[in-house]
C-alpha cells in the first residue's frame, strides 16, 4: 500500500495562535486578564486605582527624579518601546522581517513564519536592543548580512548583532548618535589604592556605562584619521595611572615622532624621544629592559611579574607609529632608526607582556605594509577613519559589516573621541567614546606626577631636558 506523504494545506487556527501568544506573553496576558475582571466586577475602585497609580508615577517622578530615573524609568521605556513601537510588534514587525528577507513560508500550509521578539532593552533614547528567537534553519550570519536594511526599516542610523545563545540574537539599535557632548575626566586619583590596572576608565560606552579597560596583558592599539582624537585615550589612560606613575610601580616611555601630541607630557616620562632618530633609542631601551626582566624572572623561577616598584610595569606610548615603522624619509640614517623600532617592536608585543612591557601605538593608516606588527596588539580601538576597510584592518575580519561603521563617522571637531571596540565575548562593535582632556589637565597631571621630584626622591623618573 502507498504511503500518503501529501502535507495539509490547512492553517492552523486563530485561536491556537493568539493562545500561543497568551503563553508567550504571560506576564501582559495575566495582567490583561484581571484588569478586565475587575473593571467588569468593580468599574469604580478599578478607575480609581489606575488614576491613584498613575498620579503616584507622577508624583514620584517630579519628587526624586534621581530614584524614578533609576528604577522605574528604564521600566517604562522598556514597555513603551515594546508595545507601542510599530517598528517591534503587530504588522509592523511583520513587514520588517518580511521587507528585509528575514520571513518565510512554511513548506506544508504556506504560513508566513516570522522571528518572535523577545525582549526590549531601552538603554537610553539613542541605543536599544532587541532580543529575538530566529526561525529555524536560520544563521547567525542570515542576519548580519540584513544589518543595513534593518537600519533602514527601523529607521536607525546603525544596526549590530550580538549572538546571546542558540536561535537567539540580541540586535543593537543606535536610532541617534549617543554622544553629544564631551566627556570630561573623572577626578584625579590622588592614592594607590584608587587605581585598579584591570579596569582603568578610559571614557563611556554606548550603553552609558564607564568604558574601562585592563592595562596588564593588554598591548594598544589605537586607529584613526587625522584629528579623530586618538590621544584622548592616552591621556584618560595616563590620568587614572596617575599615582602609580608617580610612585613608580608604572613606567611611561614616550616615542613622540611628530614632536607634537606627547610634548606637553614629557615631564612625566621616563623616557621620551622626539622623532623618529630618539624614539629608535628608547625602543632599543625598552627592549633592553624587557630582556633584562626577562632574565630576572627566569633566575626566581617565575613565569609573570607582579607589578612594584622594583618590578614596575612598563608601557611604551607610541604616537603616530606609522612614522616610525614606515615612513621615514628615505635617508640611511632613517632606514636604520625604522629597522631599529620594527624588530624591537616585534619582540616587545611577542614577548613583553608577561615581563610587564606593554606598547601602545597610535596610527592613521593601519594596513600590514605601515603597521607590520599589527597582529600582535592585543586590545584594538577604532576611531573614525577615512577608509571603510580600516575597520576591519583594526578591529577584525567583518566588524564593519557586523556594525564598526567608523568611516561613517562625521569628519567635525565634536565627534573627536567617538570610535569602536569589540566586546572580548561575543566579538560584537561596541561605539564608545574617550574622555577628553584639556591641555590644564595635561599640565596638572604632569604636576601631579612630578610634585617634589629630585633624583632621590623618585629615581624611576627622569628629568627631560628642554629641546634647544
Amino acid at each position: 500500500m502507498p504511503e500518503n506523504t501529501m502535507n495539509t494545506k490547512r492553517k492552523t487556527g486563530r485561536e491556537w495562535k493568539a493562545a500561543a501568544w497568551a503563553l508567550h506573553h504571560p506576564i501582559l496576558t495575566t495582567a490583561a486578564t484581571g484588569l478586565g475582571i475587575a473593571a467588569a466586577t468593580a468599574p469604580e475602585m478599578t478607575g480609581a486605582a489606575l488614576v491613584a497609580g498613575v498620579a503616584g508615577t507622577v508624583t514620584w517622578a517630579r519628587v526624586h527624579p534621581e530614584s524614578y530615573d533609576r528604577y522605574a524609568a528604564p521600566r517604562v521605556r522598556d514597555a513603551r518601546r515594546r508595545w507601542l513601537s510599530w517598528n517591534y510588534m503587530g504588522l509592523g514587525w511583520r513587514r520588517n522581517m518580511r521587507e528585509c528577507g528575514l520571513s518565510r513560508s512554511h513548506p506544508g500550509n504556506g504560513d508566513i513564519l516570522i522571528p518572535r521578539v523577545l525582549k526590549v532593552q531601552v538603554h537610553s533614547r539613542h541605543v536599544e536592543t532587541i532580543f529575538v528567537k530566529l526561525l529555524k534553519g536560520q544563521t547567525h550570519k542570515q542576519w548580519t548580512d540584513a544589518l543595513d536594511a534593518l537600519a533602514v526599516a527601523f529607521n536607525a542610523e546603525r544596526v549590530a548583532i550580538e549572538k546571546v545563545k542558540p536561535q537567539v540574537v540580541a540586535l543593537i539599535v543606535q536610532r541617534t548618535e549617543p554622544f553629544t557632548c564631551t566627556i570630561d575626566l573623572p577626578p584625579l586619583p590622588q592614592t594607590e589604592s584608587e587605581v585598579d590596572l584591570g579596569s582603568v576608565f578610559l571614557g563611556i560606552d554606548e550603553y552609558g556605562a564607564a568604558w574601562c579597560e585592563s592595562v596588564l596583558g593588554n598591548h594598544f592599539l589605537v586607529v584613526g584619521a587625522s584629528r579623530s582624537g586618538k590621544n584622548s585615550i592616552t591621556w584618560a589612560a595616563l590620568w587614572g595611572l596617575a599615582p602609580l606613575i608617580r610612585s613608580g610601580v608604572v613606567r611611561v616611555w614616550m616615542c613622540d615622532p611628530k614632536q607634537t601630541e606627547l610634548a606637553m607630557g614629557k615631564g612625566l616620562a621616563y623616557r621620551y624621544g622626539s622623532g623618529v632618530a630618539e624614539s629608535a633609542e628608547v625602543v632599543k631601551e625598552f627592549l633592553e629592559d624587557q630582556q633584562a626582566m626577562q632574565k630576572r624572572l627566569q633566575e626566581a623561577g617565575l613565569r609573570k611579574f607582579t607589578p612594584s616598584v622594583e618590578t614596575p610595569l612598563n608601557i611604551l606610548v607610541a604616537d603616530e607609529i606609522g612614522a616610525m615603522l614606515a615612513y621615514g624619509s628615505g635617508a640611511a640614517d632613517d632606514r636604520t632608526s625604522i629597522r631599529t623600532i620594527r624588530s624591537g617592536m616585534d619582540l616587545i608585543g611577542s614577548q613583553g607582556l608577561a615581563t610587564g612591557h606593554a606598547m601602545w601605538g597610535f596610527v592613521q593608516e593601519p594596513t600590514k605594509d605601515v603597521v607590520s606588527c599589527r597582529e600582535l596588539f592585543t586590545l584594538r580601538v577604532c576611531l573614525r577613519t577615512t577608509s571603510a576597510a580600516h575597520a576591519d584592518m583594526a578591529l577584525g575580519d567583518e566588524m564593519r559589516r557586523r556594525g564598526a561603521i567608523a568611516d561613517e563617522i562625521p569628519n567635525i571637531p565634536e565627534t573627536a573621541g567617538i570610535g569602536f571596540k569589540v566586546a572580548e565575548r561575543t566579538r560584537t562593535p561596541i561605539r564608545v567614546r574617550a574622555a577628553y582632556a584639556t591641555d590644564e589637565d595635561i599640565r596638572a597631571l604632569v604636576e601631579y606626577v612630578t610634585a617634589g621630584r629630585d633624583a632621590e626622591s623618585a629615581p624611576h623618573l627622569r628629568l627631560v631636558p628642554d629641546a634647544a
